[in-house]
């Protein structure tokens, strides 16, 4: 028996042994228990926050813009 197999044997027995053991309940609570949290804690994935990021980057940029123009057209009618 080569190295390469003799180790895939014990890797094969030892997670058929954490399959059939308590450990991978212990391991289904535990990630349940877990998830239940963080749903409860509203979060969101990183994705999702770049993205609203920058929707409010282009608001702000868009806000700014129109603030200028106001400024422009109260200057300009207060010159008339």
């Amino acid at each position: 028996m080569d190295k390469s197999n003799f180790f895939n044997d014990i890797q094969s027995k030892i997670s058929q042994a954490l399959e059939n053991s308590p450990a991978k309940d212990i391991e289904k609570n535990v990630k349940a228990v877990l998830t239940q949290g963080f749903s409860r804690l509203d979060l969101v994935t990183r994705e999702e926050f770049d993205i609203q990021a920058q929707v409010l980057a282009k608001t702000r940029a868009k806000l700014e813009a129109l603030e200028a123009r106001i400024a422009a057209m109260e200057e300009q009618q207060s010159d008339q």
